[in-house]
């Protein structure tokens, strides 16, 4: 009897494990992605320890294997199960690889004409409020079900329910990337339920180490435009978008940051973020 429950127990404990390994590997899941990362995403580092990132799309487009990489992972995530997500951690980690792949998968998949875009608002819907622009389309599937990159980023990362658990993060902000020269980098890393944490902090940390993210100018404090349109996020985050800065900022600016007066925007870079756009990658 002692054998039998010895042997039931390992085949319990074994399916357990098997489970977790099915469901709570990441990088799994994202395998396909993680190739296209890996193959054709340009990472520099800048002084100051700045980072920026391009995606050679070209490239891609000349990869015999980046089709069947992109329906391979469509499909996957059309298939996969969200229930299985297990905590902030992974939950928060799932749907910013989901933002950033289909983010891609849009880019490499629709070129009008045959030809890349300059930049996602040649899809169209900026200035014509009756055409769902490409961050409004429900076309990008997860578990049987049609989501757009605003219902991902704002309706489930940055919305009620996450809130509500606790789990809404406005450095999210730093972590989806919108494909163009203006955004946050895109990481060659997946984010996982491991290095969610760290990528997140580093992620903010290293874009605000940029000009096109944060620029001290005397008593002026010029910002990226993200700290415009989402400023509630930030303020409900640390009670202000300049404290939200200097929580994140690399802490040699943090008393710089504290000492400027007046907030500005920079200009938001809207050219699709291949390297030629890169004037660093030159």
């Amino acid at each position: 009897m002692a054998v039998l429950f010895s042997r039931r127990l390992m085949v319990v404990l074994w399916l357990g494990l098997f489970s977790g390994a099915v469901h709570g590997e990441l990088s799994s899941l994202y395998g396909p992605y993680q190739q296209l990362l890996e193959e054709h995403l340009r990472e520099k580092t800048l002084e100051n320890n700045g980072l920026i990132s391009a995606f050679d799309y070209e490239a891609a487009l000349a990869d015999e294997h980046t089709p069947e990489r992109l329906r391979s992972q469509r499909e996957r995530l059309a298939q996969f199960d969200i229930s299985d997500l297990e905590g902030k951690e992974e939950s928060t980690a799932f749907w910013i690889n989901a933002y950033n792949f289909f983010m891609l998968n849009q880019i490499l998949t629709e070129r009008p004409d045959g030809e890349l875009v300059n930049s996602v608002w040649d899809y169209g819907g900026q200035y014509n409020p009756f055409v769902d622009n490409v961050f409004q389309r429900e076309k990008f599937e997860i578990d049987d079900r049609q989501y757009s990159l605003d219902g991902i980023e704002k309706g489930i990362l940055l919305g009620e329910e996450f809130a509500s658990r606790g789990w809404k993060d406005a450095r999210v902000h730093f972590a989806v990337n919108c494909a163009a020269v203006g955004c946050p980098p895109l990481r060659r890393s997946l984010y996982t339920a491991e290095n969610r944490e760290q990528l997140l902090a580093t992620n903010t940390r290293r874009a605000f180490s940029t000009a096109r993210h944060l620029h001290i100018d005397g008593k002026t404090l010029r910002v990226t435009e993200l700290f415009k349109w989402y400023e509630e996020d930030f303020t409900e985050s640390a009670g202000s978008r300049k404290a939200f800065i200097r929580q994140w900022v690399d802490s040699s600016a943090a008393d710089r940051v504290e000492r400027t007066s007046e907030m500005t925007f920079i200009d938001y870079d809207w050219k699709l973020n291949r390297p030629e756009n890169f004037p660093e990658l030159r």
